[in-house]
């Protein structure tokens, strides 16, 4: 495993990365398997989670060549979404927020007026659960039953329900085939926290995003003070990241942990743009363009 922080970054380039043109984006279909114990569906189209868009289309000739996925992990408040979405862009690929996908099941079992904490029944809503994943990193629009919830799941009950819900292994076994489908359907940058581990283990490029507490628990309350709530408390936000934290890395199932060969990158005294930066020179060293 690498560490690298401000102090032993990949030498950056002083110029941007290059534009790549802004053509339709291919649509992508992920098919909802039978959870265990459920009928097995025929030939008809399965419903679930679908994807809205997705990355630039490929050409015949260079499609397998340009094939890849880069998995960005890490705790919250570290800027691995905006990072992973800026990467994305500048690579001309696809973006999966997995931990968006978590979120909007819970918001649905919220609906529901179902206790997070019932494994049973939460299992069983996934059977008539529908929702769109959207995998343009320029539009990133999050919609349950029809309806954007972009702002409603990162809502403080969502974030406080989110980790029993992640921590179901019905869940987390039901969203994993249509993460793993998303994420080999071309060229993706993924962001989550198991995406190295469990998502795409073989993927080329593994990042783990890190930060001090203290700094995590300041762009968190930021972020949450924009989309949430203007009066949010440092202090509750910085409890609820420890909060997480444990229950993320202590769970029996897929635990947050950076994978062996995984690139640990310390954004504590980086902005955005150097992290996205350091993570577009890692990936050239890889030959992903």
């Amino acid at each position: 495993m690498l560490e690298l922080s401000a102090e032993g970054l990949p030498e950056l380039s002083a110029q941007s990365p290059p534009e790549r043109s802004a053509e339709s984006p291919r649509g992508l279909t992920a098919e909802m398997p039978a959870l265990p114990g459920s009928p097995t569906p025929g030939s008809a189209t399965p419903t679930g989670v679908r994807p809205t868009s997705s990355a630039r289309p490929l050409s015949p000739v260079t499609e397998q060549e340009s094939i890849f996925v880069i998995a960005i992990d890490g705790p919250s408040g570290t800027g691995k979404s905006t990072v992973s979405r800026k990467v994305a862009s500048a690579l001309g690929a696809g973006y999966l927020d997995t931990g968006a996908m978590y979120r909007i099941v819970t918001l649905a079992v919220l609906n529901a007026g179902i206790d997070p904490d019932d494994a049973q029944a939460v299992a069983k809503l996934l059977l008539d659960l529908n929702f769109e994943s959207p995998t343009d990193p320029n539009q990133q629009i999050h919609r349950l039953g029809g309806e954007d919830v972009g702002r409603a799941i990162r809502s403080t009950a969502v974030t406080t329900a989110v980790s029993p819900v992640s921590a179901n292994p019905a869940v987390r076994e039901w969203l994993k085939s249509k993460q793993q489908r998303l994420a080999y359907s071309g060229r993706m940058v993924v962001e989550g926290r198991d995406i190295g581990t469990v998502i795409t283990p073989d993927a080329p490029l593994k990042i783990y995003l890190t930060a001090s507490e203290e700094i995590r628990a300041s762009r968190r309350h930021g972020e949450v003070k924009a989309t949430v709530s203007a009066q949010a408390d440092l202090a509750a936000v910085r409890a609820a990241i420890a909060h997480r934290d444990n229950y993320d890395t202590t769970r029996t199932h897929a635990p947050l942990q950076a994978a062996a060969d995984a690139i640990v990158l310390d954004s504590t005294d980086l902005d955005i743009a150097q992290c996205v930066e350091a993570v577009l020179v890692l990936a050239g060293e890889r030959g992903i363009r």
